[in-house]
């Protein structure tokens, strides 16, 4: 039996919205299925993002003045989020940084073209490693890329370890500022991708109307309206219609998407958007689900949207036969699932074992994913 190791997983996802960092204990090898007790979270610490640097990571979504400055200097402000989480993260559980195998950074995306073969994740993992003294590694996506993959989403291969089971299909959905899916089908199958936009519009609009940074339990939206013409527009976007392998990211689904579709909508009642951006996140992915998995009797959801019931609520009736949990049920809160999965995918690296599954990514074969900075 393998001795436990500690990983430590950072995650700062498409919301915007913070740093989660996740201590896990692993009792077997990474390439082993992560069930049964052979994972387990230690500490779970979360940071807001400064509004500032969040401001800046949205604007280096699209081309702008003196971007490749700001790109690093956005990076190395990111990193510093980071050793501060992972420090309170450390102290929390009582443990030395020198008792960590290694860090997993996923650094945060800024640009996901991989119809042209590049995705960018800014981050100073090399800053951060020094900073920590603990072997840090990063940039996940890009192996995958070269192998003519899309380099997304990732998280199906842990979704697979963590939640898979025999005998039935089950679907995982992370409801991040895009929403991704992973089917695991009850014959060892897997497949995954981005359904389109999760939280980062719903946000966006709430921030704008609210003056807050989301709206919560989806109270506001839950209050309005769906606006039937303007969902059909929402959902006319040739994105929808693609087959997977697919991904997506901010500088698709972003507020310059959403105000050329609002056009003509200037009169509608700001709540009554709200309402219907939320219908047609939910219809995205029933859509998806009843596509590629019309009977799954189960869909875990995590990421911050898990929290948004009234998102929730619109699910349930687009898959009355679905019964929907959030992942606690299963062990992992949807707040920790992400950053655990690149904890877990940093095991798999340095054991030199691939992270990405070519059935999920369009990669040419497996690949170890990420760059490896040693303490």
């Amino acid at each position: 039996m393998a001795a436990a190791r500690l990983f430590a997983g950072l995650m700062s996802g498409t919301s915007l919205d913070g740093v989660d960092a996740v201590l896990l204990e692993l009792g077997a090898p990474a390439g082993a299925s992560a069930c049964s007790g052979s994972l387990r979270v230690l500490g779970h610490v979360q940071l807001p993002m400064p509004p500032a640097l969040r401001a800046e990571f949205a604007a280096l979504n699209h081309s702008s003045p003196d971007e490749l400055h700001r790109a690093q200097l956005a990076g190395i402000e990111l990193s510093r989020l980071y050793a501060r989480a992972l420090e309170q993260l450390l102290r929390a559980a009582g443990v030395a940084a020198a008792d960590l195998s290694a860090v997993g950074a996923h650094g945060q995306t800024v640009r996901h073209r991989p119809e042209l073969g590049y995705t960018l994740q800014l981050g100073a993992p090399a800053w951060l490693a020094e900073q920590c003294g603990i072997t840090v590694v990063a940039d996940f996506r890009s192996r995958d890329l070269a192998a003519g993959g899309q380099g997304a989403p990732l998280v199906p291969s842990f979704h697979r370890a963590v939640f898979g089971r025999d005998g039935a299909d089950l679907a995982v959905l992370n409801l991040g500022g895009i929403a991704n899916l992973s089917l695991l089908y009850a014959d060892g199958r897997v497949l995954g991708f981005d359904t389109g936009p999760g939280n980062a519009l719903l946000d966006l609009w709430a921030q704008r109307h609210l003056g807050r940074d989301f709206d919560a339990d989806g109270a506001w939206g839950a209050g309005g309206a769906v606006l039937p013409e303007l969902l059909e527009r929402l959902l006319d976007d040739a994105y929808f219609r693609l087959l997977p392998p697919k991904s997506t990211g901010r500088d698709s689904f972003d507020a310059r998407w959403l105000e050329c579709r609002l056009r003509g909508f200037e009169a509608a009642r700001a709540r009554d958007v709200q309402a219907t951006l939320a219908r047609m996140v939910a219809v995205s992915v029933a859509a998806e689900l009843q596509r590629h998995m019309p009977d799954v009797g189960e869909l875990l959801v995590c990421g911050g949207g898990a929290g948004n019931l009234d998102l929730l609520r619109h699910m349930r009736e687009l898959l009355p036969g679905c019964e929907l949990l959030d992942t606690r049920s299963r062990g992992l809160a949807p707040q920790q699932v992400e950053a655990a999965a690149f904890a877990w995918l940093a095991a798999r690296t340095l054991d030199g074992l691939p992270g990405n599954l070519p059935a999920v990514t369009g990669a040419r074969g497996p690949r170890v994913l990420g760059a490896v900075y040693p303490a």
